[in-house]
């Protein structure tokens, strides 16, 4: 019986140790979850700059073959904007193909690979595709565009190897998980081959089909941007056409609206519709091409050189703890220098143009002077006035 005792109080003594023990855990864990606040939910912020036309004139991928690296030598100014960005966007005014179409010429552009390799390796991650040069190499050439883009990595919206391709936005996760969902739209065509739904295609703008298109994009995304090819070509003020479809797409969900065609600058605005506020480059203008090439700054007025005018269009993204969203933006001047006259003339051995931040540098006086002419130029297109700066 003694033995059966022991043996019983030293049960219950383990027992009641265990308990103890058990206890004792649980309140620390009870006193360390009171004592570690929950993660409050994150602010997410991120940048997205996107510029204007790409235009691969002749003398602009001679250009390109003389310089030092490439097409990505005719940007390099630009080209910290585009590194420092979570995404940058420009609109692809040609088409890649080299294999199936035919060698550039006025007014019927194509484009050597390597035009695709510069845009990633200089931090370019997508362009608008949907505009009225897409099928210059035909049906064939949009199909190699298509194929081009995807070899470099570098994703394209509005174009596709189908209808359905073409008209579906690209959901693109950036960083801290903030979800961007980017369309593109041409309203016209030089040649629309637009034919079979399951073949190459380039998206049209249909407003009714596109404000669908949109308010379903809002459901998979924290914000919508939208390039829009449209206007006419070299009027520095919208057309109501532009006036009317912006405040559409606005009020169905466009939190950004990225113009193109007209190749010079029209006004950057914020426009209300629908309970909603938007952010509208209606132009940004050239990035690059060879337009405007003879403008001579010292005899012609400021408006002679107006499709060398381009802007970069920064915007900021602001996720709340809520997923509400802020959404900030604004225009920066960009000039396309052009060495045109200098060349004709025998004063320059090779032809030589790129793209110029206006904000001061080192470029010597001649070209600091000029660029502040331009630059604050710009801003008076950009602000919607028609005037000219000072100095001729």
């Amino acid at each position: 019986m003694a033995l059966l005792r022991n043996a019983i109080n030293i049960f219950v003594w383990v027992i009641c140790v265990w308990l103890l023990s058990a206890l004792n855990s649980a309140n620390y864990l009870k006193s360390t979850a009171f004592l570690r606040a929950p993660e409050a939910p994150k602010t997410v912020e991120v940048t997205i700059v996107a510029v204007g036309d790409l235009i691969s004139h002749q003398d602009v991928q001679k250009a390109a073959h003389n310089a030092e690296n490439g097409w990505a030598s005719l940007w390099e100014e630009i080209t910290p904007f585009f590194m420092s960005a979570d995404l940058a966007m420009a609109n692809l005014e040609t088409p890649i193909a080299p294999k199936t179409g035919k060698p550039g010429v006025p007014f019927c552009f194509n484009a050597p690979t390597e035009l695709a390799s510069a845009l990633r390796e200089t931090g370019v991650g997508l362009v608008f595709a949907a505009n009225n040069h897409m099928y210059d190499q035909s049906v064939n050439g949009l199909a190699e565009t298509i194929d081009s883009l995807l070899a470099n990595r570098v994703l394209q919206a509005g174009v596709g190897m189908g209808m359905e391709e073409a008209l579906a936005p690209k959901i693109i996760e950036l960083r801290g998980g903030l979800k961007v969902a980017i369309l593109a739209r041409t309203d016209l065509f030089n040649n629309n081959l637009n034919q079979r739904r399951d073949r190459p295609w380039v998206a049209a703008l249909d407003l009714d089909v596109d404000e669908k298109i949109i308010k379903e994009a809002r459901e998979r995304a924290d914000a919508v941007i939208i390039g829009v090819h449209w206007g006419v070509e070299y009027q520095a003020q919208p057309s109501p056409r532009q006036r009317e479809a912006a405040k559409r797409l606005v009020g169905a969900g466009a939190d950004v609206i990225v113009g193109h065609h007209p190749h010079v600058l029209q006004p950057f605005e914020w426009v209300e519709s629908g309970g909603r506020r938007g952010a509208v480059a209606f132009s940004l203008g050239n990035f690059l091409s060879n337009q405007d090439r003879k403008y001579d700054p010292s005899r012609q007025p400021l408006g002679d050189g107006d499709s060398r005018d381009g802007a970069a269009l920064w915007v900021h993204l602001k996720k709340g703890p809520a997923g509400e969203l802020e959404v900030e933006a604004h225009a920066e001047p960009i000039w396309t220098d052009n060495n045109c006259n200098d060349y004709e003339a025998g004063r320059s051995a090779k032809r030589v143009i790129r793209v110029l931040n206006t904000r001061p540098g080192a470029r010597g006086q001649d070209m600091e002077e000029l660029l502040a002419k331009r630059r604050a130029h710009a801003l008076l297109r950009l602000n919607g006035l028609s005037g000219t700066a000072t100095g001729s």
